[in-house]
């Protein structure tokens, strides 16, 4: 590991793990930008494919028709001043995949072991050169394994929602009620899924971010990713 991130002007692999509304793209794109790393937000990627598959009609339970559908499917992240922008086969939907019917079904079309093995694929070749931030629900455990610094992050569901609600507040007929009972079945489906189910991976660090400020978490995502490279400088 040490002989690769020596090739690599110093620079490591930090995967951000944990359930939805936990603050995950927030932090890593704040990290990323901390660190000058390249942020990569997979749950963004699942939300395009869903999407995508949504606006064909596709259901997730017709894994045939997904897995033929997507072959034909692009997805750009684009980053900017604004934030990430996520483009599928040339137009813009950063705004369309966090709605809650995406929201509500996207979980369940990432179930589906071959459209996870071509995300993946897509996920492991951006992380080829280091210096990548990249967060999900199975990054550490399934996608980069072999990543420098591990996070599991975390909080209450019901922090979760509050969050995802002011996120979501331009939607109408959208409560908190609502958003809470989205979040705590997507949890359900993402820890029971037999393909890369949410878990910790044993080499990472728990952060709970239910009383932090996104600053303060991400401060101390930084703070470890430094410690790392200075316990490891005499092996580059």
């Amino acid at each position: 590991m040490a002989e690769t991130t020596s090739s690599h002007n110093g620079k490591i692999n930090i995967a951000i793990d944990g359930p939805a509304g936990a603050g995950k793209s927030t932090i890593a794109r704040m990290v990323a930008s901390m660190l000058s790393y390249v942020y990569v937000d997979t749950g963004a990627m699942y939300r395009a494919a869903t999407w995508y598959l949504q606006k064909l009609g596709i259901g997730p339970e017709e894994v045939d028709r997904v897995l033929h559908s997507v072959q034909n499917l692009g997805i750009e992240l684009i980053p900017g001043e604004d934030g990430q922008k996520v483009i599928v086969n040339g137009q813009d939907v950063t705004a369309e995949i966090r709605s809650l019917t995406v929201s509500s079904q996207v979980s369940r079309y990432a179930q589906i072991e071959g459209l996870r093995s071509w995300l993946v694929s897509l996920q492991r070749d951006m992380a080829l050169r280091k210096g990548v931030v990249m967060d999900g629900r199975d990054i550490g455990t399934t996608v980069l394994p072999d990543a420098e610094v591990k996070v599991f992050m975390t909080a209450t569901v019901e922090e979760r929602a509050r969050r995802r609600f002011k996120e979501m507040q331009d939607q109408q007929g959208i409560t908190l009620e609502m958003i809470a009972r989205d979040i705590a079945e997507r949890d359900r489906l993402d820890q029971e899924r037999e393909i890369s189910p949410l878990r910790q991976a044993e080499d990472a660090i728990l952060l709970d971010t239910t009383r932090l400020t996104p600053q303060e978490a991400a401060e101390r995502i930084v703070s470890l990713s430094q410690s790392y490279g200075r316990e490891n400088r005499n092996d580059l």
